[in-house]
């Protein structure tokens, strides 16, 4: 799987509404129906399984038709038993009884419902790892024939295979979060079976490996019908006229104007609330708009560090919407103060905050006026509010407040074209710039006169940029 330390926080969607959904998943629908009809005569088998004398009556309970009734019927009772939906009372006499957090699902709380509907998740990937049933009949031909179990036979690694699903739905998360909330439109199949098959440095892949990638894609395609009904993903499945042979499997589509026909999937919102929480189970960092809404500003401004502008804003926003302004105002430029190498970027994100706010803040701005890491900042906000008696910056005051954006936008965006115009602007509009800034008191000042000779394409202007930025290290020390 991808990097997940690279992601964007998600946008989740309230809980309430998430829990709504979870309930009326098709899979936990039918678990909880089943759990409300069973009664005192329902009997299990040993492994809770409900009894085969059962199942007709269960499909009937749930409306089910069809030859597949059956095998959902017993899906859905072994999530109500998985989830305790149901309990087993006597193992031996195989007697159930309606478990306790059947209460949960008109009586809990949103976590609890999305609680359950995790433990169903749980029990639907355990499912789809498991060999088909024709495989399964190989194994049990296998076991009258030579008396023991042989899964090589089966070409089957349970942890090799829970491990792949996770890693294509990691994937996929990957592909529905994006800096503007989840993504809407579905991921063609072939595309998410190469992420997990095509190695990044292979630029034309091998006969070998559109081979893999195309049993991945049928192996995805029969998983993805299993989740389907949990609400984890809308699934388009591949178009059965491709398989005309039922012995041989698609090839890979040869263009786009097909390629809906191989499979199309997508996380619900629901599902990405779902995957969000295995990613964190597992240990993967995986942010959602809202996690910093109760921490201090110095949180805020180091978290939203890295974020993608519109997700900083929508995190910040939620920030806000907890504090008084003038007091968020406060709090915001105290934590913005330092000259650690964060410092520049915080800062930013201090100023992007402030812009959300209303004339409430302009007290706290204007407290910080005469602070040489602040005062800029400050006259720009009031400046861009229309305020009176605004004092003039010093000339220090304005090359360090320059210096200071520069190298936030640095860590922001690297050397980006966004930059390279701003670098561009900055020594057209000041001709004697670079005499002047290799004397500014930042600790940036000669990493950010370094970039400006990276990044401006005048090689004289790049040349001035390069020795002032000498001039800058040895001032420094080094």
């Amino acid at each position: 799987m991808s990097d997940s330390s690279t992601l964007p926080p998600v946008r989740l969607r309230p809980e309430a509404e998430l829990a709504r959904d979870a309930l009326a998943a098709p899979l936990l629908a039918r678990a909880v129906r089943l759990a409300r009809w069973a009664g005192p005569d329902t009997r299990v088998g040993a492994g809770g399984e409900l009894a085969e004398e059962h199942l007709a009556d269960a499909a009937r309970a749930l409306d089910l038709e069809g030859d597949d009734a059956a095998a959902y019927a017993s899906e859905a009772w072994r999530v109500a038993v998985d989830t305790g939906l149901v309990e087993i009372v006597d193992e031996e006499k195989g007697t159930v009884t309606a478990g306790a957090d059947l209460a949960l699902v008109t009586g809990g709380s949103p976590q609890d419902v999305l609680g359950l509907w995790l433990g169903a998740l749980e029990t639907v990937l355990a499912d789809a790892t498991v060999p088909d049933l024709d495989a399964l009949d190989e194994l049990v031909d296998a076991v009258e024939e030579n008396g023991r179990v042989d899964l090589s036979g089966l070409d089957w690694d349970p942890e090799a295979e829970a491990a792949f699903l996770d890693g294509v739905l990691g994937n996929l998360y990957l592909l529905s979060v994006d800096e503007d909330g989840p993504g809407e439109e579905p991921v063609p199949l072939p595309a998410l079976a190469a992420s997990m098959i095509v190695p990044d440095d292979m630029a034309q892949p091998t006969d070998a490996v559109l081979e893999q990638v195309s049993d991945a894609m049928m192996r995805l395609d029969d998983q993805f019908r299993l989740l389907e009904p949990a609400g984890l993903v809308e699934y388009q499945p591949v178009d059965e006229a491709l398989m005309a042979d039922p012995d041989e499997e698609p090839a890979a589509p040869v263009d786009e104007t097909d390629v809906t026909r191989y499979g199309m999937v997508r996380l619900t919102p629901l599902g990405l609330y779902g995957v969000r929480a295995r990613l964190l189970e597992a240990g993967h960092p995986a942010p959602a708009v809202g996690d910093l809404s109760g921490q201090g500003a110095d949180a805020l401004l180091d978290g939203t560090a890295t974020f993608p502008p519109a997700a900083a804003q929508a995190e910040t926003e939620q920030w806000l919407a907890h504090r008084e302004p003038l007091a968020a105002a406060r709090e915001l430029l105290a934590a913005a103060r330092g000259t650690d190498r964060g410092a520049p970027l915080r800062r930013l994100r201090c100023q992007q905050a402030l812009s959300l706010i209303g004339a409430e803040a302009e007290p706290a701005l204007r407290e910080v006026l005469d602070d040489p890491e602040l005062g800029g900042l400050a006259r720009v906000w009031l400046t861009e509010r229309g305020a009176a008696d605004v004092p003039a910056p010093s000339e220090d005051m304005v090359f360090w407040l320059t210096v200071d954006t520069v190298a936030a936008q640095l860590a922001a965006e690297g050397n980006s074209a966004e930059l390279q115009g701003l670098v561009e602007g900055l020594a057209r509009q000041h001709s004697g710039f670079f005499a002047t800034a290799w004397r500014v008191d930042h600790p940036a000042t000669a990493e950010v006169l370094e970039a400006m000779g990276r990044l401006h394409p005048d090689r004289k202007v790049a040349k001035e940029a390069r020795k002032a930025a000498f001039k800058a290290r040895s001032q420094q020390g080094g």
